[in-house]
């Protein structure tokens, strides 16, 4: 649904860590792969407080996927590799101890909002491996970031990763894709006084935007309702990401990684076509493992607008695993692991145009 204001995110500052990395949306809960339950399972025992839905470990096993075919296809190239940053790529994939991880965090006041990756060139990763290597991956997020410039000054890009269960070439309104000038001019019918009044605001800021180059009149786009491959970019997430670009001088970008392919833009392209009303706030609403219900605003910029990043060569290994909690309840859930992706030529691109 696309909104024209604003409305609290109700019960988001009382989540913890774990929580916060956890969330899932409805749409997450849609997928269903009851047929790979034949296969072994494997075994983990939890706080039966976070044992809400299985949907919860699957929702963390597929983001650290995400993160995995991102920095495993990085570092298979010839001049440049991928170092976990942030706190959720850099944590235990083990459940019990991935919790722990996140509390630790908490206690020791350690979570900010950093990317999840930082992009070197190759030689740079090897000169400061050693001091990485000192630290520990794992213990990052618990270095202070001034302590961390000997990385961070290295990096040619930071990267934020998000995924989504979807297949993007058989999404419905999937290749249909039309001008934004286009359109804008098409004849919409609204029952609600409110909708009418939104419609002409969007497109009025269509027109504004197209005006300003020829480059962006041939820019494709899609009406609320379809179906399509997005980046997505929390709002809450909008302010801390920008002020830790800003702050540190490393440009953020937005990697989505779908079943099948993955899209990127930088933060700064993502902020234009927000700033300027071209991609309206979409109130989504999430669910944390404790029980929660937040709703929030979530960005969702389509594919047309974004970029290539690459696409799957070999699919994901799905298996089948549970947990069980104290009391003998085992609910099972989908574990993504191995795959593998190829580079497209824009990224190649984009990184190369950064070396120093």
């Amino acid at each position: 649904m696309w909104i024209m204001g604003w409305s609290s995110q109700t019960g988001l500052d009382s989540l913890d860590s774990f929580e916060r990395t956890l969330q899932i949306t409805p749409v997450d809960l849609e997928f269903l792969l009851s047929d790979l339950f034949a296969q072994v399972l494997c075994e983990f025992y939890l706080n039966p407080r976070y044992l809400r839905g299985s949907d919860f470990l699957m929702r963390f096993s597929q983001g650290r996927w995400a993160e995995d075919i991102v920095a495993r296809t990085v570092n298979v190239t010839e001049d440049f590799h991928a170092v976990p940053y942030g706190p959720s790529s850099v944590a235990p994939s083990d459940p019990h101890e991935m919790e722990n991880y996140f509390e630790h965090l908490d206690k020791a006041g350690a979570i900010g909002k950093q990317p999840d990756l930082l992009i070197l060139p190759k030689d740079d990763y090897e000169a400061v491996r050693p001091q990485l290597d000192e630290i520990g991956l794992a213990n990052l997020p618990f270095t202070p970031e001034a302590d961390l410039d000997f990385l961070r000054s290295r990096a040619l890009i930071a990267v934020e990763v998000e995924n989504s269960l979807w297949v993007a070439r058989e999404m419905p309104d999937y290749g249909q894709g039309v001008e934004l000038t286009e359109l804008i001019t098409k004849k919409r019918r609204f029952r609600k006084h409110e909708s009418i009044a939104w419609w002409e605001k969007w497109t009025e800021s269509v027109r504004r935007f197209c005006a300003k180059s020829e480059a962006r009149r041939h820019l494709k786009g899609f009406l609320e309702t379809a179906k399509v491959p997005t980046v997505i970019i929390k709002d809450e997430d909008l302010k801390p990401l920008t002020e830790w670009e800003t702050n540190f001088n490393v440009p953020i970008f937005v990697f989505h990684v779908f079943y099948d392919e993955a899209y990127y833009i930088s933060l700064q392209e993502a902020r234009e076509l927000i700033d300027a009303g071209v991609i309206p706030p979409t109130e989504q609403t999430f669910y944390a493992p404790g029980g929660a219900t937040t709703h929030k605003h979530i960005y969702k910029v389509w594919y047309t607008l974004a970029h290539p990043l690459g696409t799957m060569t070999r699919e994901p290994e799905l298996s089948a695993r549970f947990i069980q909690d104290k009391n003998g309840h085992i609910l099972p859930y989908v574990h993504f692991s191995g795959g593998q992706m190829a580079l497209s030529s824009e990224i190649i691109t984009e990184l190369r145009g950064r070396l120093r």
